[in-house]
């Protein structure tokens, strides 16, 4: 190791103190130290340790100040690319698949019931049977109606014979007027009667028909109500029908999302097949709140939905923002405000930190809104902004993300 004209410098310096202690405590210097013991032992041995490590102290840093210091490291950043997007924040709402048209069907009539022919789940078409009632007493009803048109026949073919003969003779003079009269009246009323007892008969004959319970469309019974040998009541239901035709996914949103249920983009996604999405359309939202829930039913109907979606399928609508200028979401520890306005940390190709100034529409629960200021594909450190400065060299690494 070669030294510099300082540390020579610095090593006479040394030596001369190293001399003047030896001098202060009576030591001669070696050219004119005598051979006596007794003179030698007068230098503590303490001193000269002291010297000696003094002097090793001034070699060392004549050699240090020669030494160039070390470059600094490249420090290490997570960052993330930027990415534009005209579709605002998605917000999910789980749902139940529903028929747009859902009936629950009973009897016109009441009786006892003695057959059900169909079950939860059935395909049934317009006409089917669906239950039946004992139509003994409804086939009495019948017979006796039958037997009034019977009775008013009868009646109005004898009026109408006395009515003409009491015209005949009202003619000739031999009937007085106000027989003629009763003639008259009694066969209107027959008429009547016997208009009556056909009215009563096509009634009697409609309850008999009432007792089978028929779909009055085609579809799938969703609901069976009633059992073989259960008492009903006029109107009350025994099985419900959901019609086939419109598919809908009925929702529970709450009053935040009224306004931007009917701005929103619609998509529904069913359980069963999750990579699967359907087109949907806000058909129908409630205007008054449920009691318990305070949440509003939403029903949107699904476009081009097939067989495979099937009632009572779990559904999983979700809502988009469109928006109309395109729209960056960075994660809040990306944005860095240090009294300027928010601004990010941009890294170049040559891997060096640029501070730039950013415009935020929105803050999420877990993203910042940026609208401008990046470039569509800019890297951006995304943790640890506040321990950084810009020019600072440093080594990306790509976060990886999940959706």
């Amino acid at each position: 190791m070669t030294s510099s004209p300082k540390a020579s410098l610095r090593l006479k310096s040394d030596d001369f103190l190293f001399s003047s202690v030896i001098r202060r405590h009576n030591v001669p210097h070696a050219t004119g130290m005598s051979d006596s013991p007794r003179r030698q032992s007068r230098v503590p041995a303490a001193w000269r340790s002291f010297a000696a490590v003094f002097v090793a102290a001034a070699v060392l840093a004549g050699c240090a100040a020669e030494t160039a210091p070390a470059p600094k490291a490249e420090r290490p950043v997570q960052t993330q690319r930027v990415r534009f997007d005209s579709t605002g924040a998605a917000r999910e709402f789980v749902g139940v698949v529903r028929a747009r048209h859902e009936t629950d069907l009973g009897f016109r009539v009441g009786g006892k019931i003695i057959a059900r022919a169909v079950n939860v789940g059935d395909q049934v078409r317009a006409g089917d049977v669906i239950a039946r009632l004992d139509s003994q007493d409804l086939a009495l009803q019948v017979e006796s109606a039958e037997a009034e048109l019977a009775a008013a026949t009868s009646n109005l073919t004898q009026a109408s014979a006395d009515l003409q003969r009491y015209t005949a003779l009202k003619t000739r003079g031999y009937a007085a007027i106000a027989d003629f009269d009763r003639k008259q009246a009694a066969n209107d009323e027959a008429e009547g009667r016997l208009t009556r007892a056909r009215r009563a008969l096509d009634l009697a004959r409609n309850q008999l028909a009432y007792a089978e319970l028929k779909a009055d469309a085609d579809g799938v019974i969703t609901a069976t109500l009633a059992e073989p040998g259960q008492v009903v009541a006029i109107g009350q239901a025994v099985a419900r029908l959901a019609h086939r035709g419109e598919k809908e996914a009925v929702i529970a949103l709450p009053e935040t999302w009224l306004t931007e249920a009917q701005q929103s983009k619609a998509t529904v996604r069913l359980w069963s097949d999750r990579d699967r999405r359907f087109q949907a359309k806000l058909r129908e939202l409630s205007p008054q709140a449920d009691q318990a829930t305070r949440t509003f039913a939403a029903r949107f109907t699904i476009l081009d939905a097939d067989d495979s979606v099937a009632f009572g399928m779990t559904a999983t609508v979700s809502l988009e923002r469109v928006r109309e200028a395109p729209v960056a979401r960075l994660p809040l520890a990306a944005v860095l405000n240090r009294g300027t306005g928010p601004s990010v940390y941009v890294v170049d190709d040559n891997g060096a930190l640029g501070l730039r100034p950013v415009t935020v529409s929105a803050f999420t629960g877990d993203a910042a809104i940026v609208t401008a200021g990046l470039n569509d594909g800019d890297r951006i450190v995304t943790l640890g902004v506040q321990k950084l400065e810009a020019g600072l060299k440093v080594r990306a690494i790509e976060a990886t993300t999940t959706r």
